[in-house]
């Protein structure tokens, strides 16, 4: 059977020693970063070299002996930086093969170097409140819930002024008892989703909820002197209010796949061209605040752990065909209702999701679906 891997996220809270460890480290993996990156950089222009990741690695024990003060910070640590930067370049590579914008890594600023992995680390929790991270100590960590499997990796991450450890883990798939029961969801704006057997999730639209207090601060560091100690103050509690919108929508997203996976066993979505669709200015912020495209990955891949299936279909007619008929029933976006000659009458959004299951479950081929037969009709 195929091992899963799985990533539990938990808060820190270090103590002020063990604060300033973790930024120190992160200080010294950011310098370690831009060294190597300036490295790559004059080797190519002077030389016409193009450093790799084993000959900066390499390096890591002379640089050691150089500068004691790396001796610190984990050695794993320091090779994942240097794997970090040779990854950049790889992303740069591939960027100006397929013409696109190509992005040349950049230097990292004192607040652009936000975490550190350590590969290959045994975690070690201590009465499920500690646990240690190597250099660092035993650190405070909220554990909201009990891991599960093989722990492979551990990333310590500094977001918005909070601390988070994120160990992943391999895991054998957690098998959930079939019921037998497939569903159809429709996503659109009024309803974040619909599903097929009439189950209405609204719309909670955070961001439209929380932008007022959004604005105001928005405002505020507008105000300040850039650079100054109150600018950056003012910067970290807005960047706090934009990450309470993004949780809640998390939240929510979680909540939903977690309700749906454990009632279906295949559940269909539309395959939307989001970029396309926030071309339409009055719609492209409550678009934007919608997320689907999140529903859609938590639902895939706790199906997958699961046993279940998830099929994304093209959404082409799926609000303007009947799914009893067949019919094309031409309506506007104003309309509600779809209400087809056959004597079908129903919820335009609960229509569209039965369409999306008939076509998830291969009746792209019966005569409702068939362009002869719908001019016949």
């Amino acid at each position: 059977m195929t091992q899963l891997i799985r990533t539990y996220k938990f808060k820190l809270v270090p103590t002020t020693e063990q604060r300033e460890k973790i930024e120190w480290s992160l200080g010294m993996c950011r310098w370690l970063y831009n060294s190597m990156l300036e490295q790559r950089r004059f080797a190519y222009q002077r030389q016409g070299v193009s450093l790799s990741y084993h000959q900066q690695a390499t390096e890591l024990p002379w640089l050691k002996k150089e500068i004691p003060k790396f001796k610190q910070v984990h050695s794993q640590v320091l090779q994942q930086v240097a794997k970090r930067l040779d990854l950049a370049f790889q992303h740069f590579f591939r960027r100006v093969k397929n013409g696109e914008k190509p992005g040349f890594p950049r230097f990292q600023g004192k607040n652009r170097f936000d975490s550190m992995t350590y590969p290959q680390a045994k975690v070690s929790m201590f009465q499920g409140k500690f646990i240690r991270i190597p250099k660092i100590g035993e650190v405070r960590v909220k554990m909201h819930r009990q891991m599960e499997g093989s722990p492979k990796t551990l990333v310590v991450k500094r977001k918005n002024g909070r601390y988070y450890v994120m160990v992943t883990c391999t895991m054998e798939p957690s098998r959930i008892k079939p019921s037998g029961k497939q569903v159809g969801i429709d996503l659109g704006v009024k309803h974040f989703a619909v599903t097929s057997d009439k189950e209405f999730f609204p719309a909670m639209r955070f961001l439209e909820k929380g932008l007022c207090s959004i604005k105001r601060l928005q405002r505020t560091v507008s105000r300040r002197k850039k650079g100054s100690h109150r600018q950056r103050k003012a910067v970290a509690l807005l960047a706090k209010a934009h990450e309470r919108v993004a949780n809640q929508r998390k939240d929510l997203a979680h909540k939903i796949s977690r309700s749906l996976v454990d009632r279906y066993d295949l559940i269909a979505f539309e395959k939307l061209n989001v970029k396309g669709m926030v071309k339409n200015r009055p719609l492209a912020k409550k678009i934007a605040d919608a997320a689907w495209r999140q529903l859609i990955d938590f639902t895939t891949y706790k199906a997958e752990w699961a046993g279940k299936e998830v099929k994304l279909v093209d959404p082409r007619n799926t609000s303007q065909a009947c799914s009893k008929c067949g019919r094309m029933v031409k309506k506007s976006l104003e309309v509600r209702m779809h209400t087809c000659s056959c004597g079908y009458t129903e919820d335009r959004d609960v229509n569209a999701a039965r369409n999306i299951l008939l076509k998830a479950m291969g009746h792209t081929s019966d005569p409702r679906y068939d362009p002869l037969q719908l001019q016949l009709c």
